[in-house]
């Protein structure tokens, strides 16, 4: 048992030496400039990566002002897509599953804004789907994948790849939260030396 645990370890401890630091750093000068332009953030991602996307924004927005809550300073707008149950059965029952974040990127995007897509295959028609939305609106687009990269990875403006066998989504998903992790304590250091 305790060289299962250990074995498990190592592998992300492998993949996670494989990051480019320099993609991360795009993402959070890309971040910042969005924050400075009061722009939104835009996450979306499928069943894992929904749960990281929808982590991952109650962070963005709480965690990294919380040292700050009862200061009036700017604070980030990140919003999770769709943002309700109703509204996704509504686009997934009514127009499509595959315009589940699209229709609803419609609804808010801007200029000013910026998409990240999680999405451990990089394939899910869904995601590509609102990665076009964002192309067509000329916004950045993050992309966090998995296994290959998929179509996502070669889309996006910013590529957080975990190069990994294809169907290791606990790889994958431990990896692109990790990341999100790394992103949030980013922006709590550099919120707190600016306040």
């Amino acid at each position: 048992m305790e060289l299962f645990i250990t074995n498990f370890f190592k592998e992300i401890s492998e993949h996670l030496k494989e990051i480019s630091p320099i993609e991360i750093a795009k993402a959070l000068r890309i971040l910042e400039a969005t924050y400075e332009r009061d722009g939104r953030i835009y996450v979306i991602g499928n069943g894992g990566s929904l749960a990281i996307a929808r982590h991952f924004v109650g962070d963005l927005n709480k965690t990294v002002f919380k040292q700050h809550i009862d200061k009036k300073i700017k604070r980030f707008q990140a919003i999770a897509l769709p943002s309700t149950d109703a509204e996704l059965t509504a686009w997934a029952n009514d127009i499509g599953y595959d315009m589940v974040f699209a229709g609803p990127l419609k609804n808010y995007i801007q200029e000013t804004d910026t998409l990240i897509a999680i999405s451990s295959s990089g394939n899910s028609e869904n995601i590509i789907k609102a990665v076009e939305v964002a192309k067509e609106f000329m916004i950045p687009v993050i992309g966090l994948s998995g296994f290959d990269g998929g179509k996502l990875n070669e889309m996006a403006d910013v590529k957080i790849l975990v190069t990994s066998e294809k169907g290791k989504y606990d790889i994958v998903e431990s990896i692109h939260e990790t990341v999100c992790h790394l992103i949030t304590r980013y922006f709590q250091e550099l919120i707190n030396y600016k306040v």
